[in-house]
């Protein structure tokens, strides 16, 4: 197969393929079905069993232009840094760029966050800002986002009434002389936002966060939430117009969606004398613990039934489940992981 006709998946290094660290995208590939080479050890990242997916080892930072610019058909990344590009895109350069996320990976979640120096229990960006412009004329706000944070603060500025008189910014590294004498600086740095707000290196913050121990253990206020993110398959449309590329977008995603569909699923796998199968087929029914019927497989004597049950959200713990067949008469009772689950075609929204 040509490189031009594989599918140009973005792979993002760092936290998200280590199991370790949450995110655990290597397990999940294999689940679905494509076992990568390389990826694990940093890169080169390859398909060994599918030579018509290419992975494309970077930074989530980098995907969203990438995509942009079709380098990449499909990129893993979160939600933030994708807004963050695609900001800074038009922005900057006036160029606006539409992407899709079509599919969530259930992983990755953090908060964008506006964070400060403690004051009122209740301050508000709008607070801080009404303050600031009083005060100064440059408000500085430092963050590893500049782009997610010059559009909060400039869209937080709209509100109060004041952003004709600080419409003027300037995007640049931490404490580079400022470019401008009136209006917002952003200082885009590496890391270590709340050690450089809790010392007064800008007036506020904008700062990733799962939990927030960070922000409290440097005594920092959480001011406001500017976005949820999430890791997830994001596509440039325009990936629509190759038929033969997007036919293996939508093989790649349904076995994604099928891996991500069984987690905390398990099969349990049961035999039941035919006499009994009335009263085990009203506890299934009575709990839920089937669709539109129960999947059975007739026999002479007993009956062999197959139920799936979702561990992490089950209204009948998965124990008292087996328990309560077991004295209803199930026996032979095998409890089975589930690596994939896929409903049907029609999950895909393509």
């Amino acid at each position: 197969m040509s490189e031009e006709m594989k599918l140009r998946i973005g792979m993002p290094a760092g936290s998200l393929a280590n199991a370790s660290r949450g995110g655990n995208l290597i397990t999940l590939l294999e689940s679905a079905g494509f076992k990568t080479s390389g990826y694990e050890s940093g890169g080169p990242s390859s398909f060994k069993e599918m030579n018509h997916l290419y992975g494309w080892d970077g930074r989530p930072q980098e995907f969203g232009s990438q995509l942009g610019v079709n380098e990449l058909d499909v990129a893993i990344a979160g939600d933030d840094w994708i807004k963050e590009r695609l900001l800074e895109l038009e922005i900057e350069y006036d160029t606006p760029v539409k992407l899709e996320k079509i599919l969530s990976l259930k992983r990755g979640g953090v908060r964008i966050v506006g964070i400060a120096n403690p004051g009122d229990e209740n301050l508000t960006t709008k607070d801080l800002l009404r303050s600031l412009c009083k005060e100064k004329k440059v408000i500085t706000v430092v963050s590893e986002m500049p782009y997610l944070a010059l559009n909060w603060i400039q869209e937080n500025l709209k509100e109060i009434g004041v952003f004709e008189q600080f419409s003027n910014y300037s995007v640049q590294k931490y404490k580079s002389p400022a470019k401008i004498d009136k209006g917002i600086v952003i200082y885009e740095t590496w890391g270590k936002t709340e050690a450089k707000v809790k010392n007064e290196g800008a007036d506020f913050g904008l700062e990733i966060t799962q939990s927030g121990s960070a922000i409290r253990n440097y005594g920092l206020q959480i001011i406001d939430t500017i976005m949820n993110s999430e890791t997830g398959i994001w596509i440039n449309p325009n990936i629509r117009e190759n038929e033969e590329k997007c036919e293996l977008l939508k093989m790649f995603l349904l076995n994604l969606y099928g891996s991500i569909n069984a987690e905390n699923k398990v099969l349990v796998v049961f035999n039941v004398l035919n006499q009994k199968s009335a009263e085990i087929e009203e506890y299934l029914k009575e709990n839920s613990l089937f669709a539109d019927e129960p999947t059975m497989n007739l026999g002479k004597e007993y009956s062999e039934y197959s139920i799936q049950i979702d561990t992490a959200g089950a209204k009948t713990p998965l124990a008292k489940v087996r328990f309560e067949l077991a004295k209803l008469g199930a026996c032979s009772i095998d409890t089975i992981p589930i690596n994939s689950s896929i409903p049907n075609i029609d999950v895909l929204d393509l």
